[in-house]
């Protein structure tokens, strides 16, 4: 039984009393009398109160939580007692995740229902438990609190950001892509896929008369094309040492893993074919290109439990062995990192070759933290230090970006949390261009 502050004060007054039994014995009795009575009355407040079963309580979230992002936890109580209860709340969701708000505090109506939500950021995908629910109400007299625990355990499964992508179904429904930083690049009149029949006008393409369609209705009329549907794009996945390499607590796999799973999602909703392929010192998961939301899913379910590991990554085994699997032209989508080593003069010496016969576009993440120091003003001899590692950093990868730009290859070089949104718009844009 815990006394609220109603209960302590009805508690301390008992001190008065005895301190007057000093001087009149007879107070002494009426003290202890005084104090058994208020006892009596918390141990009736703390009965009235009545146990956990007075209460339905639950959890509510959803199946996937999404990585790196505040997703909602809803917390519902239904009061089944005839007097409104006033309660504190505390979840027990997992350690590793980031919490907000640990502790709700309200009041629910007789025989009525309650939601309350707090929201989780996870830091890392995988599989995670949340505990019980521990709830604390006021009696009715307002003098105690009674506490109990109730058993909620359950697991939950933290995937990549998922919400990115339910953002951008609600916006293409209500044409607002703009508002997510997505640029509409589709362009009526360029492709080879026809598209519509019009009326001609001044500025257009004489070439494009369909003459069949102008002699019957006697009128010039031309012909509209669309970019083609169909095509082949491939997600090219480095899972090496430096992919695990954090960002605002976040790993550059992660913020990869993000931007290929809208990619695919996009992709597949324009009816191309999409294709997956991890690697870091050998292939480690591979999915031939294909169209519809399934192989959405097939990407989502492969990616869920995927780690970067503690290698360098093998970018001409991977290339090989691409080439050996997908024979067709494709948009290959290479994201890595490119921190110096070895490593990357491979993916120099490797990259030509894929490039004879698909369009590849090196995909990499810039550090803010690196910018940062590479701009401080040092103030002292360690900072000294820092610009100038940082300096040496950034020219390396700008000279390895230059150099690939110099070998025809497409690259994209942006923060982490622009990357999702680069990618979409840079895969429009060469659709739009009719480069694949």
């Amino acid at each position: 039984m815990i006394p609220t502050l109603y209960g302590i004060a009805l508690l301390l007054l008992a001190a008065p009393i005895i301190a007057l039994a000093t001087w009149v014995p007879a107070m002494e009795t009426i003290a202890w009398l005084y104090l058994l009575s208020v006892l009596s009355i918390l141990a009736l407040d703390w009965h009235l109160a009545g146990n956990i079963d007075r209460f339905q309580i639950s959890r509510q979230h959803e199946t996937r939580l999404s990585l790196g992002t505040d997703n909602p936890i809803q917390l519902n109580i239904y009061n089944r007692h005839r007097l409104p209860t006033q309660f504190w709340i505390r979840d027990e969701p997992p350690d590793a995740f980031q919490i907000q708000t640990r502790i709700l505090h309200d009041q629910v109506a007789a025989r009525a229902q309650w939601h309350g939500i707090y929201h989780v950021r996870p830091l890392q995908r995988g599989d995670y438990t949340f505990g019980n629910i521990n709830m604390r109400w006021v009696g009715p007299l307002k003098l105690t609190i009674r506490q109990a625990p109730i058993q909620a355990a359950e697991p939950v499964k933290v995937y990549p950001n998922l919400l990115n992508i339910r953002r951008y179904d609600l916006l293409l429904r209500q044409n607002r892509l703009p508002e997510m930083g997505l640029r509409h690049t589709r362009i009526l009149g360029e492709g080879t896929e026809f598209e519509r029949l019009r009326d001609y006008l001044p500025d257009d393409d004489f070439r494009r008369i369909e003459w069949k369609a102008t002699a019957r209705h006697n009128r010039p009329v031309t012909i509209e094309y669309q970019t083609e549907r169909s095509q082949n794009v491939f997600a090219v996945l480095d899972i090496g040492r430096m992919m695990q390499s954090p960002i605002n607590q976040i790993a550059k796999l992660d913020y990869a893993i993000n931007a290929v799973l809208l990619l695919a999602y996009v992709a597949t909703g324009k009816g191309d074919k999409i294709g997956l392929m991890t690697f870091a010192d050998q292939v480690a998961a591979f999915l031939t290109p294909r169209q519809g939301r399934g192989q959405f899913y097939r990407m989502l379910e492969s990616l869920y439990a995927v780690k970067a590991q503690p290698v360098e990554p093998d970018y001409r085994r991977a290339f090989n062995y691409l080439a050996l699997k997908q024979r067709r032209r494709a948009l290959v989508l290479i994201f890595t990192d490119l921190s110096g080593g070895l490593s990357v003069q491979s993916l120099l010496n490797s990259i030509t070759t894929l490039a004879q016969r698909s369009l590849p576009l090196v995909v990499t993440i810039s550090d803010p933290d690196i910018h940062a120091a590479a701009r401080q003003i040092p103030s002292t001899s360690q900072a000294v230090y820092e610009r100038a590692a940082a300096t040496q950093l950034l020219d390396a990868r700008k000279i390895m970006l230059d150099r690939l730009r110099h070998q025809g290859i497409l690259t994209l070089d942006v923060p982490a949390d622009q990357l999702s949104t680069a990618v979409i718009n840079r895969y429009l844009e060469l659709k739009g261009r009719i480069l694949l």
